[in-house]
Order: C-alpha cells, then structure tokens, then sequence
C-alpha cells in the first residue's frame, strides 16, 4: 500500500465526519479527507434554511483532515467551492485509492479526472437516483451520457439502498463493481434507552404543553416547498375532528416557508402547529422521543431522508412520500410506518389514520429499531473498507 484512501468532500458533513472517523479507528484505514469548504465549521449562512447555523459536534477528530487553500472563501452554494490546490495535494497524498461523495459539481469532477490520470483507483459513493429530479428530454441524456462514461471509469461504486442500484443497474454496472454502503446517522448523540427516551418525552411534553392523549406529529427539515412541510399542514386539517382536534405538529427546522406556515395553521379549522426552530444534533432526541409520528411529504428532490433514519432509531414510525429515496427500503406499510402518494394531500391524510393505530401498540418501536439496523454506521463503513480493499490489495 501507498498512503491509504483519500476522500474528496466538499465540507464537514455532521453525517459522514463520524463514517471517516470509523474507516480510520475501527477498520485501521488511513483515512485522510480533502474538503473544499470549512463553512460547517466556521458557521455560514444556508439559503433553505434561511439562518446563520454551524455544527455543534466534532467533525474533525479521528482522522487527517486537509482544507483546500480557499476553504474560507464566502459561498452562497456548494458548486461554487474553488478547485484550486486540489490537484497538488491528490499528486502529493499520492493515495491508493480516492472515495468521491458526489459527481455533479466541478470539485469532484476535478478530482475524478485528476485520479484517473495518476492512474489511481476511484471510488464512488454519492446522491444518484432517478427517481428525487424530474428532468428534460435533454438533460436526461446527456445526464446519462455522462453517468455511462463515469461510471465505467469507477473501480468501486457504493450503493445506499434499493433505488440507488436500480439506477445503477440501469447504467449496466456489473455486480462484481457494487457494494451495499447505506445512507445513516451518528447515534452516539443520541438518547435511545428507554429509560432515556421516557425522561425526554415527558419533558419535552411538558414543556411543549402536548398532553399524555395528544398526537404529536414531528416535521423535521428546512421549511422549504421541496420538502412539503404544507402538504402536512393541509392533511391534518382534513382528518376527522375525532382525530384533528387532539392532533399537533412540531416543526423542527427553519426556512422561507415559516410565516406562510403560521398563516396556513391558523385558518379555520385551526391546525396546532409549535415551530421550535432549527436544533443541532446533540439536541434533536428531546423531539424524536417527544413524537408519535414523523412526517416527511418531500414533493421532489429527497434523494435519501437521513431524518427516516434517525426516527426510527428513535423507535418513532415514519410517513413519507413516496418520493422519498428510502421509502422502499425502510417503510413497510403497517410495520414501521406508512407511504402515500407525492404531493397528494387526500392520501396523506389517509396514512396518518391508518398509521395512528401504531402509536399505542407496543412493539413498534422494536419493529422500527430491528429495521434501521442494517441502515446504521458500522454496515456504511464496512461496505467502504470492503471496496477500498478489493482494489488495493
């Protein structure tokens, strides 16, 4: 071996920090990241989310980290992160292999080619679905043409779940080249015990005014049109009064769309709704174990739904989409949630009333952590040190 994986990123994800830490402690994989960006770090401005916000967790610790020399540099977008430097440091790192989070942007489209011209192995484990974009006649071919010409250049690529290897399969990716590496979350950060989740749900009850009979169903994400947190609004207001009137939401996450929400909820019928604002990680499990429900309506663009995963860890069942990206992976109707058709308020309302006959039976929460187990840190790690070893050793 030369000098172990590089792995080419964009910036300080509080996702996939936690993934390279375990590649290096627990698989013994030299494991040094090259990020574009230190805005996560730093604290930035996000345009969805529409607020200043930085991490609060350690996303350097565990492995070697290197930061391009504009990583400073004040972006409105990922896309914008300049390349300059990066092809030096591939050339100095001189790795055995390169692990690349994406293939859209010209960050990793440099570090692609400039791999492939040192004649180092490429890895790939990144956002690629068919299903989160509708796209012209035009773009979808030459999207395609693209994909086919990468694709057959990667030694290695890593599949999230079911829709990711339909797409690839689509491209004629061998099965020898595909290798299961899901989309997950750090639970170190969170209060999974019973004993924990008891103490969390009841205060945070408490302090939300959410009685013992109420049905608290969580949104989680930016308020933002793609993500539909509207659609829920609406579905909440046709259910019948039995159910709407002993029903609340809470809106964890910020956006553009957060005054229009607080208009929509108040019309007649009135829809509970408590807006508690952007959390960081370490203060999200008060929430999830506060819920009953979690909601995701995402209308298009929801290439995973990581909050799924963090649900369900949480024991709490999930309603998504079915644009969303997990869906056919982690909910099964009547077991650890339910799906309902994008964008359709009518079939939205019908999964909550078929979903609430969940929240009293006692062995869902089982039923949901036994499903996200295979979706969790160690499987995602593994399924990398898996590819980087079969083409370097």
């Amino acid at each position: 071996m030369k000098n172990g994986l590089v792995i080419v990123d964009t910036h300080p994800v509080q996702y996939r920090a936690p993934l390279y830490r375990m590649l290096q402690q627990e698989f013994k994989i030299p494991v040094t990241v090259i990020y574009g960006s230190d805005l996560s770090i730093r604290g930035g401005y996000d345009s969805e989310f529409k607020k200043n916000f930085s991490w609060d967790t350690d996303l350097l610790s565990g492995y070697k980290a290197i930061f391009l020399p504009e990583s400073s540099r004040k972006i409105q977008d990922i896309s914008e992160i300049s390349t300059k430097g990066l092809s030096d440091i591939l050339k100095k790192l001189d790795p055995d292999a390169v692990l690349l989070i994406g293939y859209s942007t010209w960050f990793h489209q440099t570090a692609f080619w400039q791999s492939l011209r040192m004649g180092i192995s490429v890895l790939f484990r990144g956002e690629a679905t068919d299903h989160a974009i509708l796209r012209s006649p035009v773009k979808a071919f030459f999207r395609d043409f693209f994909l086919k010409q990468f694709y057959s250049r990667c030694a290695r690529i890593l599949y999230a779940g079911q829709r990711y290897r339909d797409h690839f399969k689509r491209f004629h990716v061998p099965d020898r080249k595909l290798i299961f590496s899901p989309y997950c979350v750090d639970t170190t950060l969170f209060h999974l015990d019973s004993s924990s989740r008891k103490k969390f749900r009841e205060q945070t009850r408490t302090d939300q005014c959410i009685g013992e009979k109420e049905i608290a169903i969580l949104f989680s994400g930016k308020l933002s049109r793609r993500k539909g947190p509207d659609l829920l609004i609406e579905a909440i207001r046709r259910l019948p009064d039995s159910i709407q009137s002993r029903t609340r939401i809470l809106f964890m996450g910020d956006g553009e769309l957060k005054n229009e929400l607080r208009q929509l909820a108040e019309k007649s019928p009135t829809v509970q709704a408590d807006f508690v604002g952007f959390k960081n990680q370490t203060e999200i499990s008060a929430y999830y174990c506060a819920a009953d429900l979690l909601v995701l309506p995402s209308r298009h663009g929801e290439t995973w739904g990581l909050v799924v995963n963090e649900a369900l860890h949480h024991g709490v069942p999930c309603i998504v989409s079915d644009g969303v990206g997990c869906a056919p992976d982690l909910i099964e109707s009547g077991v650890t949630g339910e799906q309902f058709k994008n964008g359709s308020i009518d079939d939205l309302t019908r999964a909550i009333i078929r979903a609430i006959h969940l929240i009293q039976n006692p062995g869902i929460a089982e039923q949901c952590h036994s499903r996200v187990e295979s979706y969790a840190m160690p499987r995602a790690a593994e399924g990398i040190a898996r590819a980087y070893r079969e083409v370097v050793l």
